[in-house]
């Protein structure tokens, strides 16, 4: 079989799909949008097996073809007969409606949108269920979001497994990309701190006052064998992505420190490519 790649951008209606898709386009990607489900998989078996010079295809596939078991056979097949990186878009339902009044496009299950945005979500869960990456693309503007799009797959053949390390509040909701979640709300919380309340846990005093905490310490020599362990058994599996999220009260202070170490940690140990993000780093 050619070595090919091949993309499927999916997901939620507003969540910005067209971005993503031209963020792969920019890095050499041949870019196809909403192609009838029929003709999909044609049209990927005339790339494979004539030997046209594309060694890089994203399909975006989504609901606006309003038929979902479809488009999960579709999807499914491509992942088990190309090996199809799988990435699922999503957001929360107030950033969908913001956008679609900002545009004033008709959303394609209707033009109810609280109801269409529950219709779709519910009819896209199985296709999510089997995507390798979900973006909750909430917290991203333009800018932000073709940025980890380009950063996911520009080197992907530099790194043999992509790991992206990220902060969050517990208070905020748990991220729905992740493939490991690490509690960290029992370290000491720099919050109640007056003089550190207003700082983040990428400043020097306040990453400090949380690895002074002996748990700190104990916590690390156990999640970095930890990691050592799994990453390896991860390539062997086959799996190009991995999501791991670290997460405090609020994602300001302490989740925010132990990311920053364990990220500096996974990339000169395992040199792989890391993409260290603070979900909610800025929130009150």
């Amino acid at each position: 079989m050619p070595n090919i790649s091949v993309v499927v951008l999916t997901g939620l209606s507003g969540a910005g799909k067209s971005v993503a898709a031209n963020a792969l386009e920019d890095i050499g990607f041949y870019t196809i949008d909403n192609l009838p489900l029929v003709i999909i998989e044609k049209f990927v078996d005339i790339i494979f097996d004539f030997n046209v010079e594309i060694n890089k295809i994203a399909l975006v596939i989504d609901s606006r073809s309003k038929n979902f078991e479809k488009i999960y056979e579709i999807i499914k097949l491509l992942k088990d007969k190309y090996y199809a990186e799988v990435v699922f878009l999503t957001s929360d339902n107030q950033t969908i409606i913001n956008r679609y009044k900002e545009t004033r496009r008709k959303h394609p299950m209707g033009d109810d949108l609280p109801e269409a945005i529950k219709s779709e979500k519910e009819g896209m869960s199985g296709v999510k269920d089997i995507s390798d990456i979900v973006l909750d693309t909430s917290v991203y503007n333009v800018h932000q979001l073709s940025a980890v799009i380009e950063d996911y797959f520009k080197d992907a053949t530099a790194s043999s497994i992509y790991i992206t390390v990220q902060s969050f509040g517990f208070k905020y909701g748990i991220p729905a990309e992740s493939d490991l979640v690490l509690d960290v709300r029992f370290l000491k919380n720099p919050h109640f701190v007056k003089e550190f309340r207003d700082l983040t846990g990428v400043d020097t005093e306040v990453r400090d006052y949380i690895f002074k905490d002996k748990r700190t310490k104990e916590m690390l020599k156990k999640i970095k064998p930890l990691f050592d362990f799994l990453l390896p058994n991860y390539v062997t599996e086959g799996k190009k992505f991995l999501t791991v999220s670290i997460g405090c009260t609020g994602g300001k202070h302490r989740s925010v420190a132990i990311v920053e170490e364990i990220g500096k940690y996974l990339e000169k140990k395992h040199k792989n490519k890391i993409y260290i993000k603070h979900r909610d780093i800025d929130r009150s």
